[in-house]
């Protein structure tokens, strides 16, 4: 009997494979048929430090003795405590906030409505949202709506709500970027929300920090609030603990999911500068901010989240990034100049390049071709469509790196 699950992103009228996971730790996962496979994505780019890393494991267990799960509207508990503190002090200052939810996707639902939230409760009627061309924000309706149009909303467009997209800005064409989103400011939207320095299921592309550094000048001039979705980009993955840092710039609102929990468990924070608090605090209680879920600030995942904070506060976690980040450098370097391989690039521990053709392809008949090969070899590789990836967690060792760059340069010759 095969098994009921139906899987995210899974086409199971393809009858792909889909491999027992039994156990895991550092950059490994061990499969129940008795395999070793090396974690080049990080489980979809949540483990930093590695899968099982002891501190967090322990952090979970010693909170799972003591309380499971309590409601947090009009209650808190001490690991919640402990993390927003945490998030505080290594966060920019501007940012004095911090609200919980479960996921990255929830995390940026909640940016949305606080923004919007801001703006009504100041008696202002600007609702409209701006986004970055191929940008990814989740699967949520309301991050779906923010997040680029194509195959993974075609289906539900009755259901999004209409943005204004900014062109994305590719090099050599950043200027009209920056003067569609002057144009789009003096229409007085709400708020702008982009990944910043690297668009993760968008194809992994990347743009400068000078640009980002001037969106965020622009918003600024107009008074468009700036939500920064570091989902993906944050905790390390571009070489700076914020993507944000590497331009200076601090988001009127900030998401923040994937490593905040070490990629252990479930966790999210979205964190608002006090103007945006502010709008919703008073005595009317029709003005409170209305968002929540059930397991919001669950006190195990939070336990894990504290964890991890103590992790990049006492352990040496950028150097590591910083030795990753010069691997994945040299590995492109290697590579770039066969003609198989288009646009190669590397941005702090994050690697890609597309195969065969020059654009990113998502639906591309080569992503199946690639996927099984990379399966066939022992590794967690999920190239989105033509464009391959590697985004492995901070603990990987030379040999691990070495056989997944190995194993992409076989894909090169023989799958392209």
């Amino acid at each position: 009997m095969s098994s009921p699950i139906w899987h995210p992103f899974t086409q199971h009228g393809l009858e792909e494979p889909i491999p027992l996971v039994t156990h895991a730790e550092g950059a490994a996962l061990y499969t129940a048929d008795g395999r070793r496979v090396i974690d080049a994505i990080s489980s979809w780019w949540v483990t930093t430090h590695g899968h099982r890393h002891p501190r967090i494991m322990a952090a979970i267990a010693d909170q799972a003795a003591r309380m499971d799960q309590i409601i947090f509207a009009g209650w808190t508990h001490e690991p919640a405590e402990q993390v927003a503190q945490g998030l505080i002090e290594i966060m920019p200052h501007a940012l004095t906030r911090v609200f919980f939810s479960d996921s990255g996707s929830t995390s940026v639902e909640v940016a949305l409505k606080m923004a919007l939230g801001f703006w009504v409760n100041r008696g202002e009627r600007r609702h409209r949202i701006l986004v970055l061309e191929h940008s990814y924000h989740g699967d949520t309706i309301g991050t779906m709506s923010a997040g680029a149009r194509g195959a993974f909303t075609r289906q539900y467009e009755p259901l999004l709500f209409d943005v204004g997209t900014i062109p994305f800005p590719d090099s050599g064409a950043e200027q009209r970027t920056l003067d569609a989103l002057e144009a789009a400011c003096r229409e007085h939207p709400a708020a702008f929300i982009v990944e910043p320095l690297v668009l993760g299921a968008g194809g992994m592309r990347f743009y400068s920090p000078a640009v980002l550094a001037e969106m965020r000048r622009i918003c600024a001039a107009h008074g468009v609030l700036f939500i920064a979705d570091e989902v993906m980009t944050g905790w390390g993955r571009t070489g700076t603990l914020l993507a944000c840092e590497q331009a200076d710039v601090v988001p009127d609102i900030l998401c923040l999911s994937k490593g905040l929990t070490g990629g252990s468990v479930p966790l999210a924070v979205t964190m608002a500068s006090e103007a945006i608090y502010r709008a919703h605090y008073a005595t009317d209680r029709a003005r409170m901010f209305f968002h929540s879920s059930s397991y919001t600030a669950n006190p195990i995942a939070c336990a894990a989240a504290a964890a991890n904070l103590a992790i990049w506060r006492e352990e040496p976690v950028l150097e590591r990034v910083a030795l990753l980040a010069t691997r994945q450098r040299e590995a492109i370097d290697a590579i770039a100049d066969h003609p198989k391989v288009k646009n190669p690039r590397s941005y702090g521990t994050v690697a890609a390049f597309e195969l065969g053709s020059g654009q990113s392809r998502y639906l591309s008949d080569l992503g199946p071709r690639l996927l099984a090969f990379f399966r066939g070899r022992d590794l967690l590789l999920r190239p989105l469509g033509n464009t391959i990836y590697v985004m492995p967690p901070y603990c990987i060792d030379e040999a691990d790196f070495g056989a997944i760059h190995a194993a992409i340069a076989e894909a090169i010759e023989t799958t392209g």
